[in-house]
């Protein structure tokens, strides 16, 4: 059995290449499906013009983005760090989340229905579809989570559950 206690840490440097080699394969990798910088600023596009044409979520982005291109910015970065381990995006997502009052399943539920609409008419491989896909939902399960717990406490930890696939 190998005592992890008498192994040598690596140094931070070591460390610090690691990381930056994971975050190129994993780069590389999305994008030999498509899934680019150049798709991604599309993919956040279009999917934010669906969400400002519609009657469900419009008000609700409505009532909090006053700066639509700062907001596209800082969501092509969040998209970039989540599809390609940039780094890039700082903030909180969840916070922002869960100050909003009155998000339900139905709300989350359209998102997706809007996410996933947006990947087929952007489709360039159906592996890109189903990796960005899934990331979409497991942030959306993980957000509306949130929410439920923080109103219901444990009884809400499965709250995503019912979230679409795409």
């Amino acid at each position: 059995m190998i005592d992890v206690n008498t192994m040598p840490k690596p140094s931070p440097s070591d460390a610090r290449r690691h990381v930056l080699a994971r975050r190129a394969e994993k780069r590389a990798a999305a994008e030999e499906i498509g899934v680019d910088a150049g798709f991604i600023d599309a993919m956040v596009e279009t999917f934010y013009a669906a969400i400002r044409a519609d009657d469900l979520l419009a008000p609700i982005f409505a009532e909090r983005v006053d700066d639509w291109p700062e907001h596209l910015a800082r969501m092509k970065a969040f998209w970039r760090s989540v599809l390609h381990n940039s780094g890039e995006f700082s903030g909180n997502p969840m916070l922002k989340h869960l100050a909003i009052p009155g998000l339900e399943l139905a709300h989350f539920t359209r998102w997706l229905d809007l996410f996933y609409a947006t990947l087929r008419q952007l489709e360039r491989h159906p592996e890109a579809t189903g990796l960005v896909a899934g990331r979409a939902r497991m942030i959306a399960d993980s957000l509306f989570t949130a929410i439920e717990m923080r109103r219901s406490g444990l009884a809400g930890g499965r709250a995503g559950k019912d979230l679409p696939h795409a």
